[in-house]
């Protein structure tokens, strides 16, 4: 019974359609937003005027930041000492891994870098605190197709969704419109994925 046990996930996982956002417990938010718009370049949009506590919601490349303000600093953790990889992270990808190490030293954001080798694949990683003491890694993981540890049993399945989608084509209606907006987008997301991956049987 190991952790890379095998297992059919086709009819038991969760309809899940994306990660839609990270939320984060902060000193200040004001200094924690400001960090997330000019070091990671995210903007800041609306959030539900219900909301009776401070906050900041933040929006970009395909996710959200939310940034809640603790009732008291002994509630957020204290900045590492030490900047640790191995350490629960949040990561981007990159365009140009060259001009954000630039960058950071521009901004005299303290940083450390690591190179992964995978079958002759390079993949170049940078690793620095946010004001709270949350590690993020910048890198170009890309590099590395996704590919599944076995084309029998493997772990990222095609949801139902997409494969009903691929069977007929959806009746469009306004009730339903909103469910097959999300199921468009869903497949969309898994034919990316699926083509650079082999094929696997379902």
């Amino acid at each position: 019974m190991g952790i890379f046990q095998e297992h059919d996930l086709s009819n038991s996982a969760l309809p899940l359609l994306s990660l839609n956002h990270v939320s984060y417990l902060c000193k200040s938010v004001e200094e924690s937003a400001k960090f997330y718009q000019e070091v990671l370049g995210f903007v800041l949009i609306r959030r539900p005027s219900s909301f009776q506590f401070e906050g900041a919601w933040l929006f970009n490349y395909g996710i959200g930041i939310h940034l809640l303000q603790c009732n008291s600093t002994n509630d957020v953790q204290q900045m590492p000492v030490k900047i640790n990889p191995k350490d629960n992270h949040i990561s981007f990808q990159c365009t140009d891994i060259e001009l954000v190490k630039k960058r950071l030293r521009e901004m005299g954001m303290k940083h450390e870098t690591a190179l992964v080798e995978e079958g002759g694949v390079f993949v170049d990683q940078l690793f620095f605190h946010d004001p709270d003491g949350y590690m993020i890694e910048i890198c170009n993981c890309e590099n590395i197709p996704v590919l599944p540890l076995s084309t029998s049993a493997c772990p990222i399945r095609k949801p139902q969704s997409y494969v009903d989608s691929k069977k007929s084509k959806p009746q469009r209606s306004m009730a339903s419109s909103k469910a097959l907006n999300a199921a468009a987008m869903e497949t969309r997301m898994m034919e990316s994925l699926f083509a650079s991956m082999i094929d696997i049987s379902m």
